[in-house]
């Protein structure tokens, strides 16, 4: 058994490097997802809780717990960061991908 390995550098983007239709996107809404799930840990928050201060069903937010993103736009998900008080800036900044150099991240 050889100890030989090949150190490989990510994109900064997992969804990417692992060749996933619409990376961006889905790095975009996980970050958004974590963003919110930080939020509700911090302030202690059930998903009911969270129901009552945003009027988004508990059952949703169990959905962003549990990673099933799938039903998040990012707009809904900015929506439900304002809802909980968060300050919420976006940026976006285009420009011709080359493969040399890294991709832009989102960040919230």
């Amino acid at each position: 058994m050889s100890n030989d390995f090949e150190l490989v550098h990510g994109s900064g983007n997992v969804f990417r490097d692992l060749d996933m239709p619409n990376a961006d996107l889905e790095q975009a809404r996980a970050i958004l997802a974590a963003r919110i799930i930080r939020i509700l840990d911090e302030r202690e928050l059930s998903t009911r809780d969270a129901e009552g201060i945003t009027g988004v069903a508990h059952s949703e937010f169990s959905r962003l717990r549990n990673v099933k993103l799938d039903r998040f736009t990012l707009d809904r998900m900015i929506s439900i960061l304002g809802k909980l008080d968060a300050d919420i800036e976006v940026s976006l900044s285009f420009g011709k991908r080359r493969p040399d150099k890294i991709p832009a991240r989102v960040s919230a």
